[in-house]
């Protein structure tokens, strides 16, 4: 070698040996976290020949190794490593075999096991069965006996399959692939020759019956396609919404009849006793899909009863329901008949392949219809916009006090138009025969936002009746009521209108975003005079006792717009000859409930800014006992809403009436400048 290539192999090995770093494998801290061994286990095996040779395998999880005594004092512990076994001679008898299981850091469990020893062949083998009641296809097997050390069984579907032993006291378990007629052997074995065996027959029979979901293991769907339609049961290749089930129904129909389909037969007929209403989940091409869903008798198709229901949805499942609730209970039906676009030719293509799941009996028709409240699963609300607003169903942004639901309306209203809103259809009309007051919850970004509930005849808008409420509170659920004690039931109405502000054109921002939820009808409750005093009621009297030169009075509106489109308004004309302190007062029948708010808000019409309005309330026998505040004007001509806090008033006392006073201290003198409108005074 010369020099040059030696200081080359030199300089290689300083690199080498100057990049290597010590390594340690002396740390074993994770051994202190091992855990005791669990699930320990034994099994005995014994050769049938008299000698009493048994072999042990313990079993368990988290073990280093175990020690076997085996329980006739002739030796020591035996150690048995992890997956190993150790072998035994026995003389006749019974024992306890003790096995302690050992963990890497030395934590241990313990566990003993008889273990019969007999050279005779064993006696009074019982061998008890069960069908797993969650599963027809499972069975369970234990046995007991004399004489025996162990059992082995074979569960009579493979015939190659070896035979699994099992212990005394244990439980084991099998699942068949298919329905069928088995013999499960069970063989009782000790140390002699001779064994005993037991032989159990089981029938293997799941019926066909609702709810159909193709998800029972083993089961045999035999559909019985006709003219054109082909029904299979496969793979869920829509795992998605409402169905991600792994087994469908699918039918494709191809040229035949217009009437091609499928059908299936029951193991039994069909209860419709108490559940009349057939559901099935439903995916289609299309929307506007037609679905007929047919039962008939199992010898005689004359016997049937059918209904037909057009999907709604395209390219997505939807839960479809089917209204059996006029089918004669006294027939039987065995049979359900599907047919999908009765009436078209079907061309096998993936416009005629629908798929279908889920088929059920229910006692509700879950339809679209009131009340409306979002929270259906299988429902499409399908909002009509108009004029710039859109409207949906989201998740409430605002769960909590005055509403808990999960689901909400939500409607934008942007430009153009003032009259902007949505509308949903129901399928049938809404019966206004005794429910004749709607309330609506809604969730503004203001008060004083108007919402104008509307509903029209289906075909014609030229029917319809609405009404107008404005929402007294901002951000935060309040319930508006409607009164339609008006309409005519005469007509019919299926369309559903909401209109926010109609008059101001939105411009999509959060100040024209709205909530609405819980659409509905109600019987409209006797009226009670109480807060809110609106002055609308057509029954109630509103009996104002008046003093001192103030005279109050119930009016038509005459200032109807801006905050107060109301009907019926209250009046105050203060006139000459009184008092400075003339006013009126009206006195309620029970007293003014102010534990959920403690503000008292008045919507006040006055000639002038600076009017003052001294609001103030009293007992009904004590007129000592009372809460005033006074609040000025800050509009003339124009209707505004004045806050009185009440926050300091004494609820422990109780107050029945209701006094007004405006411009406490000046006597009026009966002029325009000293007549005052007044509305809606509540508490909130």
């Amino acid at each position: 070698m010369n020099k040059s290539i030696s200081s080359i192999f030199f300089l290689l090995l300083t690199i080498v040996f100057s990049g290597c770093t010590k390594m340690s494998f002396d740390d074993i801290s994770f051994v202190d976290g091992a855990s005791a061994p669990e699930k320990l286990s034994v099994l005995f095996d014994i050769t049938q020949d008299n000698s009493g040779m048994v072999t042990i395998y313990p079993g368990g999880e988290g073990i280093a190794y175990y020690q076997v005594g085996f329980g006739d004092g002739t030796q020591a512990l035996a150690k048995v490593e992890s997956g190993g076994k150790v072998t035994h001679k026995y003389a006749e008898g019974t024992y306890d075999v003790k096995i302690i299981a050992f963990s890497v850091n030395g934590k241990k469990s313990e566990m003993t096991q008889k273990l019969t020893v007999s050279f005779r062949a064993p006696e009074n083998v019982e061998v008890k069965v069960t069908a797993d009641p969650a599963n027809p296809f499972r069975y369970l097997v234990s046995a007991s006996a004399s004489y025996e050390t162990l059992f082995r069984i074979t569960w009579g579907e493979d015939p190659n399959a070896v035979a699994q032993p099992f212990l005394e006291g244990a439980e084991v378990a099998y699942t068949y692939a298919r329905p069928g007629t088995y013999s499960i052997r069970v063989v009782a074995l000790s140390g002699g020759a001779a064994s005993t065996t037991v032989t159990k027959s089981i029938t293997i029979d799941v019926p066909l019956k609702l709810p159909l979901d193709f998800e029972t293991p083993g089961q045999t769907y035999n559909w019985a396609n006709f003219d054109g339609g082909n029904t299979t049961v496969v793979d869920n290749p829509q795992k998605s919404g409402i169905n991600t089930s792994s087994k469908v129904g699918r039918m494709v129909k191809s040229a035949g009849q217009v009437w091609g389909g499928s059908l299936i037969s029951l193991s039994g007929p069909i209860d419709f006793s108490a559940n009349k209403i057939l559901k099935m989940n439903v995916f289609s091409p299309r929307a506007g899909a037609k679905v007929l869903l047919k039962v008939e008798n199992a010898t005689n198709g004359g016997i049937s009863f059918e209904k037909e229901v057009a999907t709604t949805k395209s390219g997505q499942w939807e839960d479809l329901a089917f209204d059996f609730r006029t089918i004669n209970t006294a027939n039987q039906y065995h049979k359900i008949v599907l047919i999908f676009e009765l009436g078209t030719m079907g061309d096998g293509t993936g416009n005629f392949t629908f798929l279908f799941d889920n088929l059920r009996q229910s006692n509700s028709l879950d339809v679209l219809g009131l009340p409306l409240n979002f929270e259906s699963g299988s429902l499409s609300y399908d909002f009509v916009n108009f004029g710039g607003a859109n409207a949906s169903v989201v998740n409430n942004p605002f769960q909590g006090t005055g509403n808990t639901s999960a689901k909400v309306g939500k409607m934008v209203k942007g430009a153009p138009e003032g009259w902007a809103g949505s509308f949903i259809e129901l399928p049938d009309p809404i019966d206004f025969s005794t429910k004749k007051i709607m309330k609506v919850r809604v969730y503004s970004p203001r008060a004083g936002a108007k919402l104008l509930l509307k509903v029209e005849n289906k075909t014609n808008g030229g029917i319809f009746f609405e009404k107008e409420t404005a929402t007294t509170k901002a951000n935060a659920w309040e319930d508006l009521s409607f009164d339609f004690s008006a309409i005519n039931t005469a007509n019919t109405y299926q369309k559903v209108v909401l209109i926010f502000d109609l008059g101001t054109p939105g411009d999509g921002s959060s100040n024209f975003t709205y909530y609405f939820d819980d659409v509905r009808q109600e019987e409209k409750a006797a009226d009670v005079l109480q807060l809110p005093l609106d002055f609308e009621s057509s029954t109630l009297t509103y009996t104002f006792l008046n003093f001192d030169g103030g005279n109050a009075s119930v009016v038509g509106n005459p200032a109807s717009g801006g905050i107060n489109t109301s009907s019926k308004v209250g009046k105050m004309v203060k006139g000459p000859g009184g008092q400075p302190w003339g006013g009126a007062f009206i006195e309620l029948p029970q007293p003014i409930d102010f534990s959920a708010g403690k503000q008292v808000k008045v919507k006040v019409y006055s000639p002038r800014v600076g009017a003052k309005l001294l609001l103030k309330v009293e007992n009904a026998t004590n007129g000592g006992i009372s809460f005033e505040k006074e609040v000025g004007t800050t509009k003339a001509g124009e209707w505004e809403e004045l806050t009185f806090d009440y926050s300091t008033i004494n609820i422990a006392n109780t107050y029945h009436k209701v006094v007004l006073i405006f411009d406490l201290g000046t006597v009026g003198d009966g002029s325009a400048n000293y007549t005052y409108y007044f509305d809606d005074i509540r508490v909130n």
